[in-house]
């Protein structure tokens, strides 16, 4: 009802009535009944038993004496009048027994009611009525809440959790649009759950539903009135007969009621024992916002509070920059001469608090985080952002000669808001601290008191100190490949000339997800486009939760098509999307970069064509780990034995029967140019594609994997011990050994996360490759390189969170770069400017890269 709620004492009270203009004539009364049915005599004869002499009931002044009787079955509510007052400075006393008397009466409550003469007016700004209370209640419906602690304001608390979603905010659930996928499949195949079960049970039910409601299985989902669909979707009230059941007999049927598809789905998944039905069933659901608390994770009582104007969602909903321009609304801004918006005492109170929170606000926005919201899930946040939110509460915490270690922290950072990061860490190190920081950033790198190169190569190639020293030192250094790039002796050339636009395009219509506004995008295909702007800009929501599920929709992919795309169209010049992320490539020992590429089926098979494994009868699958022959039972082909640590990561050990070889011994006796099954996984990839140079199927696979610069990596390393770098290139190599359509498209959300320069030139090289076979490739970047290499740019912004979301500029790197308004294009300008970097310059070529 948006009235205050907090608890008053007497004094409180008898000053707020003292404020009355003098002669103003009022009654107190103590409300004793509210809304309750029945006559009441009881209560009626002990008031008047007390001495009281009058009653309002229902509204309607009456007096005790009089013969009162209530209709039973109506609700009722009876306030008694305890006392008939004329406002003057002397009433303290009296006012102050009275309203005792009502409090007792009323149970904490009292109302005060202005008494008019006929043709009297009120005075202005006096109501008529208005209740006082010495409980935390709503003195009108009398709703009660607990005394205000921090613990009522956490999610994380059972105090504060909304009580159905316990402070999560959502609830799994199965969704029409997971279920039913594709609107224009008949009933019983646009139910995907549904579709493949062997049984007729389901079906069934359907036809007996069709039955009832008139609609026959055939027909496309689509077709059919919201009744018939929501009578699928959420069941029936009514029994309805059961027809064809197949445990009946011919023509028998039963009666039952139909719980709807979804409640039935949802029953089966909750009481199911079997975990690949409920894996399976899994991919329908989805997370919901709870209907409870519309997703806002508190009971209601939190959610009332108010702030000046503001409810702690709304403080928690707004980003970082917003919540900070909000909390200064608050105290009054004196540049914009904004009065406060708190009361002077409100103000007095909140003051030091206000100055705590906004002090670690500026800490967020100081390391580029000022387009976050407050209430963003932190599973959400890419590394680099993870990273920053730590890194600003250090700075706030003010300590000195503490050691920071930090891996990359200028990842997912726009050029315009790595300076502020810069700034950030001057900061931490002038406090008296040291910072170690692994990084490949140019500005970074520049800005270091001191830099230590490692080198020269990756892998088996590397692990030496190239360089240690100042920047001259680096630069100076032959060997350095760092240096080479930061002296320009190497550089990425920017392209002579960008790749014509043809006809083929993607054209994304009315885009309005998240913080996007209603844009239209024309994306063209064959050519190299890059999505560049400010970090929370757009750039994900528009290619990862628009773009690829609309293009997954459409290729025939049971993905639902987005919310927020209005329409998709030109995917008639496309076959297949392909989304290259770094991602692992697999989860446990057994895969491998042999396994991946599938250079590992064409060596066992050049295993099983020697003469010893003929001999002993040995096929292919004698040469496999994965499958019962030759690998060791041991350890199942794994090499180790992996120890489960309950709440800990899993421990590997290796296993003490073939030592690591994953093989027995009778296999390992099987030697192709003297060596093993386990001496060829032991061999770098550069040294397998010298050994099976005579396998071209083996040679053309492996040859992909040193394309990208993997050849330092071994046939046989686990996937999980592969950096995301690498788990990309290795994706990327597996699609250069395919024979290209020249109609896919690879969707890349930044490629050169940890990557150092000489990486980004071999990932553009593969890049190039991709797009010279006809192929289309939309990538999210912010690094410059691959910026200015690209032969087209859509730059999202101007700023990030509720200030972006717009279209800036799109063309080549040439116009963007001369839009006034482009953050990118500003510092693209004076790398294209430079002549430098427009033609190519010998480059000393590595043995591999740095993992």
């Amino acid at each position: 009802c948006n009235r205050p709620i907090r608890p008053q004492t007497i004094d409180e009270m008898v000053s707020a009535i003292l404020q009355l203009p003098e002669g103003i004539r009022f009654q107190l009364m103590a409300p004793v009944v509210r809304g309750q049915q029945g006559t009441h005599a009881r209560l009626l004869a002990s008031l008047v038993a007390e001495g009281f002499a009058r009653v309002r009931i229902n509204g309607k002044l009456r007096e005790l004496n009089d013969n009162i009787v209530l209709e039973k079955n109506h609700h009722h509510t009876i306030e008694v009048v305890v006392d008939r007052l004329v406002a003057r400075p002397t009433l303290h006393e009296r006012l102050n027994d009275s309203l005792r008397t009502c409090l007792q009466r009323g149970d904490g409550l009292a109302v005060v009611n202005v008494v008019l003469r006929q043709g009297e007016e009120l005075p202005p700004g006096i109501e008529q009525e208005w209740m006082f209370s010495e409980h935390f209640a709503c003195p009108v419906h009398g709703a009660v809440m607990e005394e205000l602690s921090p613990r009522l304001f956490s999610f994380n608390s059972p105090y504060g959790a909304c009580p159905d979603c316990h402070g999560i905010g959502h609830r799994r659930c199965f969704t029409v649009e997971r279920v039913i996928p594709d609107p224009h499949q008949p009933i019983y195949a646009a139910i995907e759950p549904w579709s493949h079960r062997d049984d007729h049970y389901s079906y069934s039910l359907l036809y007996s539903l069709g039955k009832e409601l008139g609609f026959d299985l055939q027909t496309p989902w689509c077709q059919l009135d919201s009744t018939q669909q929501q009578a699928i979707l959420y069941g029936v009230k009514d029994l309805i007969l059961i027809h064809g059941d197949s445990r009946y007999r011919a023509g028998q049927g039963y009666k039952r009621k139909f719980d709807g598809v979804l409640d039935m789905l949802e029953r089966q998944y909750q009481e199911t024992g079997s975990e690949a039905i409920r894996q399976k069933l899994e991919h329908y659901r989805e997370a919901v916002p709870c209907k409870s608390c519309s997703g806002q994770r508190l009971r209601p009582e939190a959610l009332s509070v108010l702030v000046g104007p503001y409810g702690i969602h709304d403080l928690t909903s707004m980003t970082i920059d917003q919540c900070l321009a909000s909390l200064e609304r608050l105290g009054g801004i004196e540049k914009e001469q904004a009065p406060p918006l708190l009361t002077p005492r409100q103000l007095q109170i909140a003051q030091q608090v206000l100055v705590e929170i906004q002090a670690r606000l500026r800490f967020l926005l100081d390391v580029g985080l000022d387009y976050l919201s407050l209430d963003r899930a932190a599973i959400t946040l890419s590394g680099g952002e993870a990273q920053r939110i730590r890194l600003a509460t250090q700075i706030g915490s003010g300590l000195t000669g503490v050691l920071y270690v930090l891996d990359e922290p200028s990842i997912g950072l726009h050029q315009r808001d790595n300076r502020r990061l810069l700034q950030t860490l001057f900061r931490l190190r002038n406090l008296g601290n040291t910072l170690i920081v692994v990084e490949h950033d140019e500005d970074t790198i520049r800005a270091a008191d001191h830099l230590v190169d490692i080198g020269p190569g990756a892998g088996v190639h590397g692990g030496k100190i190239i360089a240690s020293g100042s920047l001259d030192d680096v630069l100076s250094n032959q060997d350095s490949l760092t240096g080479a790039y930061l002296s320009g002796r190497c550089h990425l050339p920017t392209p002579k000339q960008r790749r014509n636009r043809n006809r083929r395009c993607l054209q994304m219509i009315n885009c309005h997800r998240n913080n996007l506004k209603s844009l239209n995008v024309d994306i063209p295909l064959g050519r190299l486009v890059c999505i560049t702007g400010v970090s929370g800009s757009g750039k994900s929501t528009l290619v990862n939760e628009l773009l690829q599920p609309a293009l997954e929709n459409k290729l025939g992919r049971r993905t639902p098509f987005p919310d927020g795309l209005g329409a998709l169209q030109g995917i008639e010049f496309l076959d297949k999307v392909i989304v290259i992320d770094q991602s692992p490539i697999g989860r446990t020992p057994r895969s491998n970069p042999a396994t991946y590429v599938g250079a590992f089926d064409a060596i066992r098979q050049c295993f099983a064509a020697t003469v010893e494994a003929k001999a002993r009868g040995y096929r292919a699958g004698q040469f496999s780990f994965n499958v019962k022959g030759g690998r060791c039972e041991a350890c199942g082909g794994q090499g180790v034995n992996v120890i489960s640590m309950n709440f800990l990561p899993d421990v590997y050990v290796q296993c003490d029967v073939c030592k690591g070889k994953r093989y027995d011994r009778e296999t390992l006796q099987v030697r192709y140019k003297d060596y093993s099954i386990s001496d060829v996984l032991e061999m770098t990839i550069e040294e397998a594609k010298d050994v099976f140079s005579a396998i071209p199927s083996a040679v053309q696979r492996l040859q992909s994997l040193v394309d990208v610069g993997l050849g330092y990596m071994r046939l046989g390393q686990s996937a999980p011990t592969l950096s995301g770098g690498e788990a990309q290139r290795m994706k990327l190599a597996t699609e250069l050994s395919k024979r290209a359509t020249g109609k896919t498209l690879y969707l890349i959300d930044e490629p050169t996360t940890g990557l150092s320069f000489y990486d980004v030139h071999t990932l553009m090289n593969i890049l190039q490759r991709l797009v010279d076979k006809g192929n289309s490739i939309v990538v999210i970047e912010h690094n410059l390189d691959v910026i200015r290499c690209a032969d087209w740019l859509i730059d999202l912004g101007p700023e990030g969170g509720g200030r972006g979301g717009e279209q800036v500029v799109c063309g080549t790197p040439e116009q963007v770069a001369d839009h006034p308004d482009s953050h990118t294009g500003r510092y693209l300008k004076p790398l294209l400017a430079n002549p430098s970097l427009n033609c190519s310059l010998s480059c000393p070529q590595p043995h591999g890269k740095d993992p």
